[in-house]
């Protein structure tokens, strides 16, 4: 395909418009738990860290377990079809948390979410590739990635004024299904309205597929996996930097909303509007300034761009990521949240441009999923683990959550730091033209 063969702007943009808004839907189905972890521990009779084990490992296992061999789908099939049956799977399994009766039932709807949600990345990132040219790629995929930032928002700003109107109830009759508790209905509200989304990402057209002239059409996972071994400093800094930075952001979203309400004496709502407003709003202006910066560093001829945003972000975040929890002060608290908001949505349009720009198209699909298995394993599954663990085990004191979200959240800052530092001269020789 020629440079003059990239689809119109109108129909890339609009495919992005419609999968920012799929992504925006996937962390509010994803992150809502986060709210309800006290009814849910309380009607349920888990502890802390099985809690965390819902929000994060059994979630990220099957998330990224299954995350490569959906890629190895998305590269050969079409790439709509597959998201529009992942938007309703996992849609249908969000509702069906909320007629959870146990523990293992609860572990296998969130199952079914991860299962849906983990065609959605790799399948975006490989349209991205076939919609735009490198040098839009950063800022097209910050405009996707503001469903990160928004949806993990309004994941709490919304559930908890969901929260708010159910729980003037303790418990509701519903058809069919009999009695329900509060954070049960709540599932149900979330949930359901995916439907209708599936429906609308089938307007979205397939892209064409661009080549390289005597490129390969399709890779297979070992040749892939042979082609980042061959540049493992490169991938391993990039993707596992990444992964240590999205810790930070994942200790906030659960155990930051349980320190204001545990340590500061909010209530799920109040708790849930305040930080879900400062990620919302600070993270989507943070996604599309990293995404222009990203943009603006490659243009001026830094191949490097994308780690050195990732490096950017990791530094600001030390001292806010330490210090917001240890104030024990509702406003100092508050004011440190704004920072952790734009600092964790930041890089992130720069590590996915990362693996686009450092893998051949025939395996970007691939690729990009291994970076969303490391991200979500390390971020999803061990930050909250690690947190709660830390709090349950360490400290034996529910009350002391904010100093374990400062001893998870720091400590990852500095790790994504040094990691990032060390592949910036790595990533530089591998795409510099020899």
């Amino acid at each position: 395909m020629n440079d003059e063969s990239w689809p119109r702007p109108a129909v890339a943009w609009y495919t992005v418009i419609v999968l920012m808004v799929a992504y925006i839907l996937s962390f509010i189905d994803r992150v809502v738990i986060g709210l309800l972890v006290g009814p849910i521990r309380a009607d349920l009779g888990i502890s802390e860290t099985q809690m965390s084990l819902l929000y994060g490992f059994v979630f990220a296992l099957f998330y990224t377990g299954l995350g490569v061999p959906i890629a190895w789908a998305i590269d050969r099939y079409n790439r709509r079809d597959i998201v529009a049956v992942g938007i309703a799977a996992w849609s249908a399994m969000t509702a069906l948390c909320g007629v959870a009766r146990g523990f293992t039932e609860l572990a296998l709807a969130r199952i079914g979410v991860a299962v849906g949600e983990s065609v959605l990345s790799p399948a975006m990132y490989s349209m991205a590739g076939d919609n735009f040219p490198e040098k839009k790629l950063g800022r097209a995929l910050s405009v996707f990635l503001i469903g990160l930032p928004l949806g993990v928002g309004l994941a709490l700003v919304i559930g908890g004024l969901v929260i708010k109107f159910v729980a003037t109830a303790p418990q509701y009759d519903l058809p069919l299904l009999g009695t329900v508790r509060a954070w049960q209905l709540t599932f149900l509200v979330v949930g359901l309205p995916g439907l209708l989304l599936a429906l609308w990402v089938l307007t979205i057209p397939e892209p064409a597929r661009r080549q390289k002239p005597g490129a390969a059409t399709h890779a297979s996972i070992a040749e892939t996996f042979a082609y980042l071994r061959a540049r493992w400093r490169a991938y391993v800094s990039l993707i596992i930097g990444f992964a240590v930075l999205g810790m930070v952001m994942n200790v906030f979203q659960i155990y930051g909303v349980q320190y204001f309400i545990r340590k500061l004496g909010l209530t799920i709502p109040q708790a849930g509007l305040r930080i879900g407003a400062a990620i919302a709003i600070c993270g989507t202006i943070g996604v599309l300034v990293g995404g222009w910066l990203t943009d603006r560093w490659r243009a001026a001829g830094a191949v490097d761009a994308a780690m050195r945003v990732g490096r950017t972000a990791a530094i600001a975040l030390i001292p806010f990521a330490t210090g917001c929890t240890l104030f024990g002060d509702l406003d100092l608290s508050t004011l440190f949240l704004m920072p952790i908001g734009f600092f964790t949505a930041f890089a992130f349009g720069a590590g996915a441009a990362g693996v686009v720009v450092l893998t051949p198209p025939a395996m970007r699909a691939q690729a990009s999923a291994i970076y969303m298995l490391c991200l979500n394993l390390v971020g999803i599954g061990l930050a909250p683990w690690l947190t709660a663990a830390i709090t349950q085990y360490g400290f034996q004191d529910d009350l002391a959550v904010g100093k374990s979200c400062a001893i998870v959240a720091g400590g990852a800052a500095v790790l994504a730091a040094l990691l990032f530092t060390w592949g910036l001269p790595h990533m530089r020789k591998e795409l510099t033209p020899a």
